[in-house]
């Protein structure tokens, strides 16, 4: 029997008489009636599902239905725009305060609050997601 089988595969046959575990495939017409017409089924539909390539493709493809999230970036000069909307700088040293950025100003409650830093109310925050 094994000898058998070593023949077919050593044969000189052409290869549509060795692949006799190909079946044939009816072919239909465009108004779905069966035509007088079989294929043999292709070998690619025969070759076994590698499972790394389903993953890698399902995974990737995934990716094509992400929304962007993170911080309002605006990318010319200005940079990030949450947080950095205020004229601010620091008083530097020698008043007993740190040497955060301040909001310029008087006559209101913002002139003098910290800015800009993520320790301080309003200001951006630290290390900020960004869009790619």
């Amino acid at each position: 029997m094994a000898d058998e089988k070593k023949d077919i595969i050593m044969s000189d046959a052409p290869y549509e008489a060795k692949a006799a575990a190909r079946p044939q495939v009816t072919i239909y017409g465009l108004n779905g009636e069966a035509l007088d017409k079989s294929v043999v089924l292709p070998d690619v539909c025969l070759a076994p599902i590698r499972q790394d390539i389903v993953n890698f493709v399902h995974t990737n493809m995934n990716k094509n239905a992400r929304q962007p999230y993170g911080v309002k970036c605006g990318w010319g000069p200005k940079g990030i725009v949450a947080g950095m909307q205020n004229a601010a700088r620091s008083w530097g040293t020698g008043r007993a305060v740190s040497r955060i950025p301040r909001v310029k100003g008087g006559g209101t409650h913002r002139a003098g609050q910290g800015a800009y830093g993520n320790m301080c109310r309003g200001g951006r925050i630290f290390a900020p997601t960004k869009v790619w």
